[in-house]
């Protein structure tokens, strides 16, 4: 799989019914998770967690609910994603882009099996990098 770059939107309530317009537009396939499925409960549950596409033209499309507590605003509805299973790579990019700026999320071992951390760099842009592990 090696590494991949591709934008991840964000949306206050509306994820489920961007992913399936961008599909519609772009074809191709797409998986959603809810809050709920990865355990939270009251009136954000059933917002997105985490929705993917992939198209057949190769594009990888990501979008999200913003967590409960948190609010759209310009500037925070879209940051870029680093994915795949070189983890010498993407850890080398993690510690680079954190280490001049701001660590959001320390880069360890998240409850879907994969190690995940997220950071903004010294311009203001927040990057998540999650390496995928064997399983």
């Amino acid at each position: 799989m090696g590494v991949t770059l591709n934008p991840y939107l964000h949306f206050d309530g509306e994820a489920a019914q961007a992913i399936a317009f961008y599909a519609d537009v772009l074809g191709g396939e797409t998986s959603v998770m809810t809050f709920a499925q990865m355990g939270m409960e009251g009136p954000d549950a059933e917002k997105v967690m985490h929705g993917q596409l992939e198209t057949p033209h190769g594009i990888t499309l990501m979008v999200s609910d913003m967590p409960p507590g948190s609010t759209r605003e310009r500037g925070n509805d879209i940051t870029v994603s680093l994915s795949g299973d070189d983890e010498p790579a993407l850890r080398g990019f993690y510690e680079k882009l954190s280490a001049s700026g701001e660590v959001g999320t320390p880069l360890e071992k998240q409850m879907w099996g994969d190690l995940y951390g997220d950071c903004t760099d010294r311009f203001g842009i927040r990057w998540l990098v999650n390496i995928a592990q064997p399983g």
